[in-house]
């Protein structure tokens, strides 16, 4: 089996977005009529997603995805702690009928209703009911609701452990990721994302949070933003900092993907990160979604990369399965209750 870690519903129905941007018009101009969530029916989520994720799946050789609300749209920066909530709901909802009609091809993660200078504690509720009601396996955890501006605390800050602790006791990893930018200085994709994932790295270096959370896990996707890359600058910065080595400090807790979008890119992710943090990832129909006029092929068809590095076939089961299996392990728990 092949699951992919990292994708996202980018194409959910047009009204499920027209609510959207008359819910933003109703918080910014109250005397607009309050929206209502419209009727989406199955056929039409049928037809949003047969013709691009699940096509693209079956055509690349993968089966399954794990499913997550658009990243670039959670935008908690917009509206405040209410807006971002009535939102999340609408979000994490949708995910979860898409994995009822095509339970065997998405499960889901789900969307958090964070919203700047909001306790991350109040995130908890949306958590729970995603995970025990609707049978998600893990979460987005957005390390800036302020939308590029990063006005909050570091991953390591004490204000971030009560939800750090409902993640350890429901056993759910949680993929860092941000949402859309504010801030004109940082372009969403190219990046602000990528930002995120280096700075949230180095967080982890910073602090000592798996000291007190040795359960703790997390994805940071995108192929670890610039950290393969600049390996031995943080492995320096470690040791400068008395921290221990990365791999006993760090990497015992955090996972990259392989959303890296040329050979080059993951040739030098799996040269440098040990083959048992690495989890196959596309994030398809996402940031990249046009040819390589370089090779002809999709940007994102990066299980063609992972397939041309020659791995043996037990790396090869790790990277496509096996991992995610172990990150997520209420995935794995629901895979072994279907037999597989």
């Amino acid at each position: 089996m092949i699951i992919d870690c990292h994708g996202h519903y980018t194409t959910a129905p047009a009204s499920h977005d027209a609510f959207r941007k008359a819910q933003v018009a109703h918080f910014n101009d109250p005397s607009l009529p309050k929206p209502v969530y419209p009727d989406i029916s199955d056929d039409e989520l049928r037809q949003s997603v047969e013709g691009n994720q699940l096509r693209l799946l079956r055509e690349r050789g993968a089966d399954m995805t794990i499913f997550s609300p658009r990243a670039s749209t959670m935008a908690h920066h917009v509206g405040n702690e209410a807006v971002s909530a009535e939102w999340t709901r609408r979000c994490n909802d949708l995910i979860a009928r898409v994995v009822g009609l095509y339970p065997d091809t998405f499960i889901g993660v789900c969307q958090l209703p964070q919203s700047p200078g909001v306790p991350i504690a109040n995130s908890i509720a949306e958590l729970e009911r995603c995970v025990n009601e609707l049978g998600f396996v893990g979460c987005n955890l957005n390390p800036d609701p302020s939308g590029g501006h990063w006005t909050g605390l570091p991953l390591t800050d004490r204000a971030w452990y009560p939800f750090f602790e409902k993640m350890v006791e429901l056993d759910v990893p949680a993929m860092v990721h941000v949402s859309g930018s504010c801030n004109a200085n940082f372009h969403a994709t190219g990046a602000h994302y990528l930002n995120a994932d280096t700075t949230a790295f180095m967080q982890f270096l910073q602090g000592d949070l798996f000291r007190d959370f040795p359960d703790l896990r997390f994805i940071i996707p995108h192929g670890g933003g610039a950290v393969p890359y600049h390996w031995g600058r943080f492995r320096g910065l470690a040791d400068m900092l008395g921290k221990p080595s990365l791999n006993e400090h760090v990497m015992k807790n955090v996972f990259f993907d392989t959303c890296v979008y040329h050979q080059p890119g993951i040739d030098l992710l799996f040269k440098v990160i040990d083959i048992d943090n690495i989890l196959f990832g596309s994030e398809m129909v996402g940031a990249v979604r046009g040819i390589d006029p370089e090779t002809g092929q999709y940007f994102d068809d990066t299980l063609r990369y992972v397939e041309a590095l020659g791995l043996s076939a037990a790396d090869r089961a790790k990277v496509l399965e096996g991992n995610a299996r172990r990150v997520y392990p209420r995935l794995d728990a629901q895979l072994k209750a279907r037999g597989l």
